[in-house]
């Protein structure tokens, strides 16, 4: 799991951080732990923008979901692998 920070500000200007944790593969899991904390900001931006966009697109969550389902098959992901995986959790 890895944890992200969000990051913003108040009325004031101080910022402000909110951190949740993300279960990942273990391969994404290494890079990250071993990524340079500018790397580690860059992707925090990325999966902030990329949540963003899935939970406040106006699309629906079921489009959303059989994109996601066709980028997994086309980078090689078959039912057996996705069911092997949840087995292991």
């Amino acid at each position: 799991m890895l944890s992200w920070q969000r990051r913003g500000s108040d009325r004031g200007g101080a910022q402000l951080t909110e951190q949740i944790t993300v279960s990942v593969d273990p391969e994404v899991a290494e890079i990250y732990r071993s990524a340079s904390d500018d790397v580690r900001r860059k992707l925090a931006v990325l999966v902030n923008l990329r949540l963003r966009d899935a939970t406040l697109s106006e699309r629906p969550l079921r489009d959303v979901i059989r994109e996601v389902s066709r980028n997994a098959r086309r980078r090689g992901l078959t039912p057996e692998i996705l069911q092997s995986i949840l087995d292991e959790a």
